[in-house]
């Protein structure tokens, strides 16, 4: 059984599909912590699935280095197989990265490398790009620059606006989040 820690900011959809996933008694991997950097709404998923749940609130640190400390401390605690960015919306320390890579993935509602960033939906529209996507990469000392483990297009479609959009892509990246972890516990996937 994998053991995987999620790290959120916001209200943790993917992270429920994710705890729904790991309801089925077939899924090889089950979510046993979960963190934010702020009072996260998704923090209650974790309490409706019964998984631990923490937060490490960014702004209560003077640096990014000292909060990547405290991350770590907690992520520690729980000794994760996987660690899961889920619309964490902070860039991990190169410390955290270090010390717990390869074993993390973030998911991203672009078709990378097309429009990393924080605001990759809101980039593709302003680009006029007809088709994003959504993808799941492994973490690096980058910004949405490790290697890719799973993408998948979506097209934009006339008068899509920058919510209409996302919430097109959403489900998509819940699919792929699902799968790759999957592959991951059963060894289909090695991260290196």
């Amino acid at each position: 059984m994998l053991n995987v820690a999620v790290l959120i900011s916001g209200a943790g959809s993917n992270l429920r599909a994710l705890l729904e996933a790991a309801e089925d008694p077939a899924y090889p991997a089950r979510v046993i912590a979960v963190g934010a950097d702020r009072d996260a709404d998704g923090l209650q998923h974790a309490t409706d699935f019964g998984a631990a749940s923490f937060a490490v609130p960014f702004r209560a640190f003077s640096s990014r280095e000292a909060w990547g400390e405290e991350l770590a401390t907690q992520l520690r605690a729980w000794s994760p197989d996987l660690i899961v960015l889920s619309g964490l919306m902070r860039l991990l320390p190169a410390n955290v990265v270090a010390e717990f890579g390869p074993n993390i993935i973030n998911t991203h509602p672009a078709y990378l490398p097309e429009f990393p960033g924080a605001h990759g939906v809101r980039d593709a529209l302003a680009a006029g790009a007809s088709r994003t996507g959504a993808s799941v990469i492994q973490v690096d000392d980058g910004v949405d620059t490790g290697p890719i483990l799973a993408q998948e297009r979506v097209d934009i479609e006339p008068g899509d606006t920058e919510g209409s959009l996302h919430a097109r892509i959403k489900p998509v990246e819940r699919r792929l989040l699902i799968d790759v972890v999957r592959r991951i516990a059963a060894g289909d996937l090695v991260l290196t």
